[in-house]
């Protein structure tokens, strides 16, 4: 029998191979390997929400949220990656600079890794949604903070369509984008109240309120309105604005957080609206999946779904 439909806080991530759903005690990454078995890996969630009181509180809490999604989002991804590296490697010995960092980092090295990929990731953001649009504005000469602001958002959305697009047409990414409308479909499958099963879940959309993809889409709009009401920074040089903006940014994520939160949590029309733009981003960012792919993301969100369907405590 069908239960009355409800929220959860239950969010995934696309892997290589694979889905990655983080509940609201576990995270679990379920791949399937190139021989065709599907292994879950399950792991304790160790928030800093549970540590640390103040890390709750709204506009903070967004800020914390992000820097954790990347970092279990890279450790996901690494984990996913290891079975095929051991598939393409298995005739090549290592190279010394592998042997060497294996030697001098040891089990360090694993932390360091992810670090790393976090730290350019972040480099790449800045330097594409950041410093790029600022230097564009000012070598144009524009003054007035207002246009700079309107003309720096046209930029940055066209360098976020140019990129999804871009990368959406490489033969991996679109496996990729297909396990992203596989984890999709199972969400709503069990916020639906439905029986977790293949056919259930192939039925629903593989568009969610909740998906990264409207997070980064709402992190672009609200940067362009927070600057345009933030006192004047027209003036600045191009540097200097980037740093202006650098130093806002924890307040932009945090209040697309909180949007976020928001439109998963309710389905009226405000929210509805809000979040038909991030949506329709979806639709270059997920595709259809296969009974496969399906069946992988229902192993993950069995290995973290609660006991008790409850509403989240969001």
């Amino acid at each position: 029998m069908k239960d009355k439909k409800y929220c959860t806080s239950i969010g995934g991530q696309a892997v290589i191979e694979g889905v990655m759903m983080r509940g609201p005690e576990v995270t679990a990454v379920s791949v399937r390997k190139p021989d065709g078995e599907i292994i879950t890996d399950v792991n304790t969630n160790k928030s800093l929400f549970k540590k640390v009181k103040l890390f709750k509180l709204p506009l903070i809490r967004g800020c914390v949220a992000f820097f954790e999604s990347m970092i279990i989002g890279t450790k996901a991804l690494m984990f996913s990656a290891e079975f095929f590296d051991m598939e393409d490697d298995t005739d090549e010995n290592p190279s010394k600079f592998d042997m060497w960092l294996e030697k001098t980092f040891g089990e360090k090295l694993k932390p360091i890794v992810i670090a790393f990929s976090i730290l350019l990731s972040l480099a790449l953001s800045i330097g594409l949604f950041i410093l790029i649009p600022t230097f564009i504005t000012n070598f144009f000469g524009i003054q007035s903070n207002s246009i700079k602001t309107f003309v720096e958002g046209i930029i940055k959305l066209l360098i976020f369509f140019g990129y999804l697009v871009a990368v959406s047409q490489l033969k991996d990414i679109k496996r990729v984008f297909e396990y992203h409308g596989a984890e999709h479909k199972v969400i709503h499958c069990y916020e639906s109240g439905d029986e977790l099963t293949i056919e259930n879940a192939r039925k629903y959309s593989r568009l969610h309120p909740r998906c990264g993809t409207s997070f980064l889409f709402i992190v672009l709009v609200i940067s362009v309105l927070l600057f345009l009401l933030v006192p004047n920074g027209g003036d600045l040089a191009w540097h200097m604005r980037s740093l202006y903006k650098l130093v806002l940014l924890p307040l932009v994520a945090g209040v697309a957080y909180e949007i976020i939160k928001l439109t998963g949590r309710y389905s009226n029309l405000l929210t509805r609206i809000v979040s038909a733009p991030g949506m329709a981003f979806q639709y270059i960012t997920t595709r259809e999946p296969d009974d496969s792919q399906i069946e992988v993301a229902i192993k993950s969100l069995n290995a973290v779904k609660p006991e008790q369907k409850e509403r989240a405590a969001w």
